[in-house]
């Protein structure tokens, strides 16, 4: 069976059980401040199982991308070295919110397994809850009794709180399961091994592939557990698996999934995939395998994480992406062999894959396999500096140990792989101190752990069961009452209080606009409230403080300064949207945006530079909007398709309902839910500050508005008359520089004649100096010129006599530089090599630098280092 039909089974089964089929949310979470991807199915329901909203249906089933590999669910390190781990997978749900509950769940699992994918159910082994007296959380006595009508009882296994009790995270909505595991081992290993021994004990053919979670509970702060208003379940199928269940395979990599992908890799390398049916192979193919398997896995998560609008980064989620990306490069680098970029090859493969499903990865194909080529190009220049880092590390290491303190600043620092340090070193009969990197790891770690910490307690609810309404569209001051709060203590922002109001006007953090700030009063007090967010569709508001009498009445008062300014720039990131468009062409896509009172930043699709008159005629193009004066409207619960139909922009990567707010300025119609001015009047002028690179295919505009734009033409104004003063106030200002210029020019001509002069006349000083040392011409001296003085000196002078050896050094800006030219005859005959003489002499000078056998060149810190470096110099003639 393909793994099309697998998916589409699944979905037509639940739909035919009344269950209402729902798109994949993005793997990459924009507006969830506690995740930073989708690692489970429930993520996208959490606010229903809450209680703090109401979902379209009270049965949903999809298929979900998931991502994990960081916090709590990380699998990466094991990707690649099993069969069944992965960064990037898809999980099948069904879900029910207070409808169904253990016996629907149950059987509904055990015929979709069992009748209509026809899994043999002497393959198959469930396990049920043991109970927990730490949790008082009884044995689960109801699934056990259902699935005895289903499967023999000496197939029913008790699962204990690790394996089979659900938790969301240390908080939140949690549950007992009841996971379906399968064998898939021949029937020779099954008769001699009962496969009920092997359930949840890593084995490679015996895998979970479904887990039923019946949540029923909500662990709080202090760990204790409470029941929800409601029961749910929230059950998870890997789709991965299930393929290989149905396919007859014993890996993941062997199905359809991934047979594509490996043949493609197979293709570009040269090199051959074994299938896990192969017995006995050699270390050298399972080295192979491995790596195939890591880039085949990585390239998935990497794709669809970029096609979702995350690009890699060094920070946040973007640099989870990126470690992946360059864990596979690295794998490709070390074990296949692939000097040059080969992994963005596979996005057409996937694509053509998965495109049907999920048309990003086919509309974005363009794009990914642009932004992974860049990175790809851009870690291997990397690993290209680390081996040289790493030759330094080796020279200047005495005995066969180097220090793991190096490697790991090797890896932190520069991203050199510690397994690549390791087989480099081993290749030279060396090694690293292992206990000192993982101590110096674990070190950075702690640190990173203590800076993000965060500790909260319990919601504590003053009022109950009460719905909050955000009036922001139309008030920016309401009275208000507190519903709940709670404390939150982390280490980067200290104590903070979160409050939750049954209406508010303050606009929540999200669509790249900022959270307003502002206050709430009472007749006693004023709370400043300093920044506004959204999780689980509560809208939080942040407080350094908590009002003396919570259950007072309060009026929230936005702070409108501040929010104008927003609103302007927000409005007009719309309009530069159109009239980049409209400019550069329909392939300009929003890839990310900040919106803040001070400027506006916006990332888009386009493959090369924005000329600066292209920048001219959008910045005319959005001016001649503003002075149009272009009166807003505002669709705000209008069914998607139609506002689509209406030519309204959608943004990949965003996750709309089914009724969407649709924003329009004359031809400018796009889906936002952010805070905009009434009429584009109101942003008085728009001026673009800037235009750059922000990754492959990717280009980002910074721009202001309004008051932002008056004091940027105050501060070029006080520039031009500073500039003005400091030339005396000529007439004409233009002239004057151009002027300037000239002189600088003829001024520089001169000053090159005069070096060239000094360095003929130094050359033909030095060359008496020369000294026979061991057949060679020998000379090393110190000089007072420039750095590319000293380099050109140093090249003539060897030059000038035969089988030369020169060393030359020299200070500029208080900081010394060494060069070393060798006779190209030395080089042969006598194994010298410049670029050996500048990494040890450089030393000396706490330097380093480099070239080739004849000519190297290096910089240092340590000038006073100079005289031993000219003394040693000497050493390799010898």
């Amino acid at each position: 069976m393909k793994s099309q039909d697998v998916r589409k089974q699944f979905l037509d089964f639940f739909k035919s059980n009344g269950h209402l089929i729902v798109p994949s949310a993005p793997i990459v979470l924009k507006d969830d401040p506690t995740l930073m991807f989708n690692n489970s199915g429930m993520a996208q329901f959490k606010e229903y199982f809450l209680g703090n909203g109401t979902p379209k249906s009270k049965r949903i089933a999809d298929t979900q991308k998931c991502l994990r590999v960081s916090g709590k669910h990380n699998d990466l390190e094991d990707v690649g070295f099993d069969t069944y781990h992965h960064t990037m997978f898809e999980m099948l749900g069904n879900w029910s919110f207070g409808d169904y509950f253990k016996k629907e769940a149950i059987n509904w699992a055990w015929t979709l397994l069992t009748e209509v994918y026809k899994i043999p159910k002497e393959n198959l082994y469930v396990s049920v809850f043991e109970g927990s007296k730490e949790d008082n959380v009884p044995f689960d006595q109801e699934a056990w009794d259902i699935w005895k009508t289903l499967i023999d009882e000496d197939r029913i296994i008790l699962g204990n709180k690790k394996d089979n009790f659900w938790e969301m995270g240390d908080q939140g909505p949690c549950g007992p399961c009841s996971e379906i595991h399968v064998d898939l081992r021949s029937e020779e290993e099954k008769a001699l091994v009962s496969g009920k021994s092997l359930v949840n004990n890593d084995h490679p053919q015996v895998v979970e592939i479904w887990n039923n979670v019946f949540m029923e509970f909500n662990r709080k702060a202090d760990g204790s557990l409470e029941k929800l208003p409601a029961q749910h379940v929230d059950t998870g199928m890997g789709f991965e698996r299930l393929c290989m269940a149905l396919q007859g395979k014993t890996s993941n990599y062997d199905t359809d999934v991934f047979t594509p992908l490996i043949e493609k890799v197979e293709q570009i390398t040269g090199l051959k995939y074994t299938s896990d049916e192969v017995k006995n192979i050699s270390e050298e193919q399972n080295k192979t395998n491995i790596a195939i398997r890591v880039v085949v896995d990585h390239v998935r998560a990497v794709a669809f994480a970029i096609a979702d609008g995350q690009l890699p980064s060094n920070t946040g989620a973007g640099y989870v992406i990126r470690r992946i990306l360059r864990r596979a490069i690295r794998y490709g680098f070390t074990f296949l062999g692939t000097k040059e970029p080969f992994i963005n090859k596979l996005v057409e493969v996937l694509a053509n894959q998965m495109g049907e499903f999920f048309p990003e990865i086919k509309s974005q194909q363009q794009l990914v396999t642009n932004v992974i080529r860049e990175e790809e190009a851009s870690f291997l220049r990397t690993l290209d500096q680390g081996l040289q880092l790493l030759d330094n590390v080796i020279a200047q290491t005495k005995g066969l140990e180097v220090s793991g303190a190096k490697a790991f600043e090797l890896y932190d620092t520069f991203g050199f792989p510690k397994d690549l340090t390791a087989l480099i070193l081993k290749e030279k009969g060396m090694s690293f101190n292992e206990a000192e990197f993982d101590a110096s790891m674990q070190e950075q770690k702690n640190r990173s752990r203590a800076a993000s910490e965060v500790s909260t307690e319990d919601w504590s609810v003053l009022i109950p069961g009460n719905v909050e309404t955000f009036v922001g569209y139309d008030q920016v001051e309401n009275e208000v009452k507190i519903t709940r709060i709670r404390k939150v203590d982390s280490k980067k922002d200290g104590i903070l209080y979160q409050i939750v109001l049954d209406n508010t006007p303050f606009y929540p953090e999200g669509g790249g606009q900022v959270g307003d700030k502002g206050t709430l009063v009472s007749a006693n007090e004023t709370i400043e409230i300093i920044d506004t967010k959204k999780e689980n569709n509560l809208i939080l508001h942040f407080a350094k403080q908590l009002p003396e009498n919570i259950e007072a009445g309060f009026v929230a008062k936005v702070n409108t300064d501040l929010r104008g300014a927003t609103s302007k720039n927000h409005s007009a990131t719309h309009l530069m949207h159109l009239a980049l468009r409209n400019l550069l062409g329909t392939h300009v896509e929003q890839k990310g945006s900040l919106v803040n009172p001070n400027y506006l930043r916006f990332d888009f699709s386009h493959f090369s530079k924005v000329s600066e008159e292209e920048l001219r005629q959008v910045e005319a193009s959005v001016n001649a909007q503003i002075e149009a004066q272009l009166q807003l409207v505002e669709h705000r619960n209008i069914p998607i398709k139609e506002a689509l139909d209406k030519g309204a922009m959608a943004l990949f990567g965003e996750k709309y309902g089914d009724n969407v707010r649709m924003i329009e300025f004359g031809d400018s119609k796009e889906l936002c839910g952010g805070i905009h001015v009434k009429n584009t009047a109101e942003i008085w002028h728009f001026k673009i500050i800037s235009e750059g690179a922000v990754a492959a295919g990717i280009r980002r505009i910074e721009a202001i508005t309004g008051d932002a734009v008056k004091d940027f033409y105050k501060n070029q104004e006080n520039t031009l008359s500073e500039i003005k003063e400091t030339l005396k106030n000529p007439q004409d200002i233009l002239k004057s520089v151009a002027s300037l210029q000239d002189d600088n020019a003829k001024l520089k001509k001169q000053i090159e004649q005069l070096l060239k002069e000094k360095v003929n006349a130094l050359k033909s000083e030095l060359e008496k100096d020369f000294q026979e040392v061991n057949g060679v011409n020998f000379l090393a001296k110190q000089v007072d010129l420039s750095m590319a003085s000293t380099k050109e000196l140093a090249s003539a002078l060897g030059s000038s006599k035969p089988d030369s050896f020169v060393f030359l050094a020299s200070v500029e800006d208080g900081l010394p530089n060494i060069h070393c030219y060798i006779a190209k005859e030395l080089v042969a005959s006598k194994s010298l090599n410049a670029n050996a003489v500048i990494k040890e002499l450089g030393k000396y000078i706490e330097g380093n630098g480099g070239g080739q056998p004849f000519f190297a060149s290096g910089k240092g810190k340590n000038a006073a280092g100079i005289a031993e470096a000219l003394a040693h110099a000497v050493d390799f003639v010898k």
